[in-house]
């Protein structure tokens, strides 16, 4: 898949995979969200997912109670995303919206405090470093 080469992302931001079938993760500042600094999980990153995420295994992907439009989630951790509707009925599509979030959330427009009901305030304090909400 080249969408993403066909793009110019945020610096923070890097390409962690994009496979075969379309689906794809966005990873912001891995350098510094390493597992020595922060738990894994705190890793900052866009999924980019044909269907739904939650899509039980087992489900024939041809039946057509199976959503088919693609998906892009902004995560946090597991637990914490950004909650909208971003759902688009082509890759192309979710492709441009995942690189406006990347910006968006480089640039310091998206919240990410809010999004958390327990504060990580060292985690948000690199966040903040990064994003550019320090100054």
């Amino acid at each position: 898949m080249t969408e993403f080469a066909d793009r110019s992302l945020p610096d923070g931001w890097v390409v962690w995979s994009d496979e075969d079938d379309g689906r794809a993760v966005l990873a912001y500042h891995p350098e510094v969200f390493d597992a020595d600094a922060f738990p894994p999980a705190c890793l900052p990153t866009l999924y980019l997912t044909h269907g739904r995420r939650s899509r039980r295994p087992g489900v024939n992907p041809n039946d057509r109670r199976v959503d088919r439009d693609w998906h892009v989630t902004l995560y946090l951790e597991p637990d914490v995303y950004l909650r909208g509707e971003f759902r688009f009925p082509t890759r192309e599509a979710a492709v441009e919206c995942a690189v406006d979030l990347a910006r968006r959330f480089d640039g310091g427009e998206i919240d990410y405090r809010a999004l958390y009901q327990i504060p990580r305030e060292e985690y948000f304090d690199a966040l903040d470093d990064l994003t550019g909400r320090d100054e």
